[in-house]
């Protein structure tokens, strides 16, 4: 089911890559009015349609970034020390120096049902992923290009969002 289902999105995204790349670069230079109140309708749309443990391929193919807290958190769970936690899964990002996972698929992820092993104390990146409700939403417009290549989610949710604006504001 998964793989069938990421197979459909990526030729999707293929389709729509450079449109969609072009709609969510214009809120870099444009405000619209609303947006708010869009994503929302946007977002509880999405997510009616959506249900992520039939897919996972965040936790497949990308890496959250850990906080300090995150891995204070997350080691404390494991009995470790922060540094024994770095050392057996993380490393930094040699680009910007964020601690990510060593690996992919995620450590942490039960590839037999997509379940997060550590859900309830995950890093905070993987809480609010896929991001889409962060404000002001044209900073974060950088995070939807990244992630809309690989979350299935996220395509339908800036489809949706671009049909709203398209239907209300002029560009």
């Amino acid at each position: 089911m998964a793989n069938k289902l990421l197979t459909q999105h990526k030729k999707n995204y293929l389709k729509q890559k450079s449109g969609l790349h072009n709609f969510i670069k214009k809120f870099e230079e444009k405000t619209v009015t609303g947006i708010n109140a869009m994503v929302e309708e946007a977002n509880d749309e999405t997510w009616k349609e959506v249900e992520c443990l039939s897919c996972a391929n965040c936790c497949k193919v990308m890496t959250p970034t850990f906080t300090k807290a995150d891995l204070k958190r997350i080691s404390k769970h494991f009995r470790m020390s922060e540094k024994d936690f770095y050392n057996k899964w993380l490393e930094t990002d040699k680009k910007n120096g964020d601690k990510v996972n060593r690996i992919q698929p995620c450590q942490f992820l039960n590839v037999e049902d997509n379940k997060c092993s550590i859900y309830e104390i995950r890093p905070e990146d993987c809480a609010k992923f896929p991001h889409f409700k962060r404000k002001p939403f044209a900073d974060y417009s950088y995070i939807h290009i990244q992630n809309i290549e690989y979350c299935p989610a996220t395509l339908k949710f800036i489809n949706k969002l671009q049909e709203k604006i398209d239907a209300k504001f002029e560009w």
